[in-house]
């Protein structure tokens, strides 16, 4: 539905913002629609918060990124003042774009960032809102909102991609013929020897299963004492085990890695990473950025999966993958950080042996 000034139909040349403020994760997720963007301007910008910065990078379609961290998106949010504001102003203007389709889940308003984008000069925005916008968009989808025919603009049951690429359609772009609307990533050549080295490291020639541990969410992360029960069975199983992480986690990954597992935590950067997991027959990881990641270099997922948020908006997207974990559960849908269920059933009642058969029946399965 358009609301607002009437737009100018997107053309050939322009420079458009793409803007997804939050993390690596839900700028993976947003790939589809970064490429649909592409195929239709000559230049894309990504703006995204500075827990996105390291999956932007990677996206094709992407020329530059630029860095925002937004009060109201951040989860770790700065407070808002004049002099900031006025700053990110300032640094969205000098990039001179015409257009920005802003991106976001179904439970963030994309009014505010639609301001700022406004008092930069952006002409034309897109982005789906439930509130009225007034004249802050341009193009907008009613997410949820049943039209006289029974139809909806943006259906709330819409996996992340999607939501995504169906905003960058309505802002009139599509995918180029052949692209399959899967998540994808370019790892350079300095990645990928990145990885060989440290997989070289620790004699890691073969096939190998990946076990990532932690998530940026603690209530979506398995516990540490799980995670290696996990490690100890894959390998028991007769799985070489990689277990990764990022420099912070160093200390988890060792624990968690054992005597069973190879520890790469903190040993990577985030395109060796994906270079690690593309090597990997399957992946073993929470609803975190990884998992995304895994699905983006096409490999089978084993998904923890606590059901704070919906998995059929959330989990990996476009490739084979076995939900693990009680998605009834009473967290389910409380967005939660911090698991609020004494023991966190969710996901520690899932067993070494739990993980062993969904890992079996991914391989079996290629």
């Amino acid at each position: 539905m358009i609301t607002g000034r009437a737009p100018q139909a997107p053309s050939p040349g322009r420079r458009v913002l793409v803007v997804r403020l939050d993390s690596d994760g839900d700028v993976l997720l947003a790939g589809p629609a970064v490429r649909a963007v592409a195929a239709g301007a000559d230049e894309v910008i990504a703006v995204v918060g500075p827990r996105g910065r390291q999956a932007a990078g990677l996206l094709p379609g992407v020329g530059a990124v630029s860095v925002w961290r937004c009060p109201w998106v951040d989860a770790e949010p700065p407070p808002v003042t004049r002099e900031d504001t006025a700053a990110t102003v300032g640094m969205l203007a000098a990039h001179g774009a015409d257009e920005a389709v802003v991106l976001t889940s179904f439970h963030q308003s994309p009014l505010p960032t639609a301001l700022v984008l406004r008092l930069a000069g952006v002409r034309r925005i897109t982005a789906a809102s439930v509130d009225y916008p007034g004249s802050l968009l341009d193009v907008r989808l009613r997410p949820g909102d049943p039209a006289l025919d029974g139809t909806v603009d943006l259906p709330d049951d819409l996996p992340e991609p999607e939501r995504a690429l169906a905003i960058a359609q309505r802002a009139g772009y599509a995918l180029p013929p052949g692209d399959d609307g899967r998540l994808a990533v370019t790892v350079d050549a300095a990645a990928r020897g990145e990885a060989a080295e440290a997989l070289a490291a620790h004699d890691v020639t073969g096939d190998y299963v990946v076990l990532h541990p932690g998530a940026s969410v603690p209530a979506r992360a398995w516990s540490p004492h799980r995670a290696a029960e996990g490690v100890a069975a894959l390998a028991a199983a007769g799985h070489r085990v990689v277990v990764t992480g990022a420099p912070g986690e160093a200390e988890l990954t060792a624990a968690v890695a054992g005597h069973d597992g190879v520890d790469l935590g903190g040993r990577t950067g985030f395109g060796a990473l994906a270079a690690v997991l593309a090597g990997a027959r399957a992946v073993v990881v929470g609803n975190t950025g990884p998992a995304h990641l895994a699905a983006a270099v096409g490999v089978p997922v084993v998904s923890l999966f606590a059901p704070v948020v919906p998995p059929h908006r959330w989990a990996p997207y476009g490739v084979r993958r076995i939900l693990l974990g009680d998605q009834g559960a009473l967290c389910r849908g409380t967005r939660a950080r911090n698991c609020p269920v004494p023991g966190h059933p969710c996901l520690d009642d899932i067993r070494g042996a739990d993980v062993v058969a969904a890992v079996s029946s991914l391989i079996d399965g290629e």
